[in-house]
């Protein structure tokens, strides 16, 4: 029994960092905020164990700051490290695009439209983490289509880090260009317009820029 233990003590770390991650996205837990596992593990009527991974799984994507012996707090806004974090996202999502174009298929096509409408729709009521749900699986059509694990795991790595702007940026009213936006990208999939896709990525992707000019 004990390979059940051990995917049921992963499971346990998922749930506590995705519920974790979501509170610091949303701002539950705000920019600053000291974190500390037992009262967490309360909160979350978990044991200690899968949230001291789960935080440092965090501290890896940079919503949590550790120094030891003094604090563990949620990672202050700092739009330098986002910046440079878009910086990566941006390219390495036109690099897929670029790479997933010649292959795609017209199944790949129907799921990025259909994560769209639901993304549209999400922005339209207000509902943000549902858009950034739907945003993540309208441009993962197009990372899983590359085939380039190195590519999928560094956006993994770097993407959290970007979703408290994300956020901010879809409840803005520029947040309502990204539908359209993604409309483009798919019509010029389909069309096999491998340079127009990736730079309609990477401009879809550099529009965040616009949030983060407005932190200090």
């Amino acid at each position: 029994m004990q390979y059940i233990g051990r995917l049921d003590r992963a499971l346990l770390r998922e749930r506590a960092l995705g519920a974790i991650r979501r509170a610091i996205v949303t701002g539950e837990l705000a920019p600053g905020t000291p974190v500390k596992d037992m009262e967490l593990a309360s909160r979350l009527g978990l044991s200690r164990t899968p949230v001291r991974e789960a935080l440092a799984t965090l501290v890896d994507e940079g919503l949590i700051e550790t120094k030891p012996h003094s604090y563990t707090r949620v990672t202050p806004l700092d739009a330098r490290a986002v910046r440079d974090a878009l910086e990566v996202v941006q390219t390495l999502h036109a690099l897929a695009t670029r790479l997933a174009v010649p292959i795609l298929t017209a199944e790949h096509a129907d799921e990025m439209r259909a994560a769209n409408l639901k993304f549209a729709a999400a922005v339209d009521s207000g509902a943000l983490d549902e858009a950034m749900t739907y945003d993540d699986a309208f441009h993962d059509v197009l990372v899983r289509a590359s085939g380039n694990g190195a590519i999928a795991a560094t956006i993994r790595r770097y993407t959290p880090l970007l979703h408290r702007g994300e956020r901010m940026y879809f409840g803005s009213p520029s947040g309502r260009d990204s539908a359209p936006m993604h409309e483009r990208i798919i019509a010029a999939c389909e069309a096999g317009e491998v340079d127009r896709a990736a730079a309609l990525a990477e401009e879809n992707w550099a529009n965040l820029a616009t949030i983060l000019e407005e932190q200090p």
